[in-house]
């Protein structure tokens, strides 16, 4: 777990500084859109909705885009209508992917992840073909900004939380789905805005490569971060320390 911790630092620093403001805008756009759209437009009764806005502002989306964002998704604005879709599939090497899209093109989405996956040596699998190996979890990540470890942990565990780690200054959550509530509430009456709190899919079967063909994989699954209509990608790849060091580079 930690080299997927000390990686999520490395591209949350590289992230701060990368230039592609508008294709983030347009992913958080699309994050919104669908929370309004499942629960309502009012961020004070639809949580996700609440989470997704205040990721938005984190990243100093203009309001008049997250309204309009808000909007599409309940039907009173512009836009096609947009579905969000889970792709399965292997990056080469035999490493399990999920791929969460957010797309109003479903043909324009599978051809565009079919032809970055083909060109890697890697293709698109059946529903349930790799999902096995994952589980869905509360994830909440924060700069600890000189907070004591062990009140974190108590904290933390006290509000349902399963494994807490510190990683180069920052504290990872990791909890039951039931138990995302209780913990972001916690944080928040404790004053933490975490920087990054969602729902994600973590694996439970780890596959170790050599550094070489870690990097190789990692740089696929970049390429595919890259897709417009790509939310997020999670593999079962092992990122051993010397995989880190060699991305970063």
């Amino acid at each position: 777990m930690s080299g997927h911790s000390k990686w999520a630092t490395i591209k949350r620093k590289k992230g701060a500084a990368d230039a592609k403001r508008g294709q983030l805008f347009t992913r958080l756009a699309r994050e919104i859109a669908m929370a309004a759209r499942e629960g309502g437009g009012d961020a004070d009764t639809n949580f996700k909705l609440r989470l997704a806005v205040d990721k938005a502002k984190g990243n100093n989306m203009p309001k008049d885009n997250i309204q309009r964002a808000i909007d599409r998704g309940t039907g009173a604005g512009e836009g096609g209508a947009l579905e969000q879709i889970v792709y399965e599939g292997y990056g080469g090497h035999g490493v399990a992917l999920i791929v969460e899209c957010v797309t109003d093109n479903r043909n324009r989405t599978v051809s565009d992840l079919r032809r970055a996956l083909t060109k890697a040596g890697g293709h698109l699998g059946e529903s349930n073909s790799v999902a096995w190996q994952f589980q869905r979890k509360a994830y909440f990540a924060f700069p600890l900004a000189g907070r004591n470890q062990d009140e974190i942990f108590e904290m933390a565990v006290d509000a349902g939380a399963d494994d807490v780690q510190f990683t180069d200054d920052t504290a990872e959550i990791y909890a039951a789905v039931e138990s995302f509530k209780s913990v972001s509430d916690k944080l928040r009456a404790a004053g933490i805005q975490p920087e990054e709190a969602e729902l994600r899919m973590e694996t439970t079967n780890l596959m170790e490569l050599s550094p070489q063909d870690t990097v190789r994989v990692m740089r696929v699954i970049e390429e595919i971060e890259e897709l417009d209509d790509v939310q997020k990608v999670y593999s079962n790849l092992h990122i051993s320390d010397a995989a880190v060091e060699a991305m970063a580079a």
